[in-house]
Formats: C-alpha cells, structure tokens, sequence
C-alpha cells in the first residue's frame, strides 16, 4: 500500500520510472495535450452523469470522478516530467499567486476585505 501522504515529487519520480520502462518514451507534447483534453473529457462526462441532468446508459461501465481525476493528474504528471516542470515548485508559485491577487476577491470568513 503506498504512503497516503506521498509527495508530488516522489509521484512525478514514480510516474517517471513507469514510463521509463517502455521502448517509447514520453510523447511529444502535442500527444500529451491531446491525452490531457482526452482524459478531462472524460472528467467532464462523469461530473455531467453524477451531478448534471445526464444519466448514464444502463450499458455504460461504472467509473467515479475520482478514477477520473487520477486519470487527469497522472498524464499532468507526464506532461510535467517531459518537459522538465517540477509540480512542487510549480504549485508553489500557483499558490503565492493566488494568495496575493486573489486574496480579497472572495468574501472572507475572517470578514478581512480590501479596502
């Protein structure tokens, strides 16, 4: 069983020797963008039947959002490693980003604003 608390970076690193072990490789990016809408459709889908007005087919496969989205983070990690984007330093970016642009956009429960 693997660690529930394992870190994007050893994630990225397992992703890395899986792929390793073909003959081909990583695909171009363009493949992998391909791959990432693919997959996000197929998030999208399962939103739609679980939380939208579209029920599956009885003949249609039970898979959760959940499946989906690892489906979502694991080509984003392969995208990632191919073209040498460490996700960690990434996301850390992201988030001070976040922190300071969006930081008073949404009303706050600590009732803090931007005056």
């Amino acid at each position: 069983m693997k660690d529930e608390n394992q870190s994007l970076h050893s994630m990225q690193a397992e992703v890395d020797t899986y792929i390793q072990q073909f003959k081909t490789g990583y695909f171009s990016p363009l493949s992998q963008m391909a791959r990432l809408t693919e997959e996000v459709g197929e998030l999208a889908r399962e939103i739609n039947h679980y939380y939208g007005e579209k029920p599956k087919k009885t003949d249609e496969q039970p898979k959760t959002v959940s499946e989906e989205l690892g489906d979502v983070l694991f080509v984003t990690m392969i995208m990632a490693n191919s073209l040498d984007i460490d996700l960690t330093e990434a996301f850390q970016k992201n988030m001070e980003k976040f922190n300071q642009r969006d930081k008073y956009r949404f009303e706050r429960k600590d009732g803090q604003r931007h005056d």
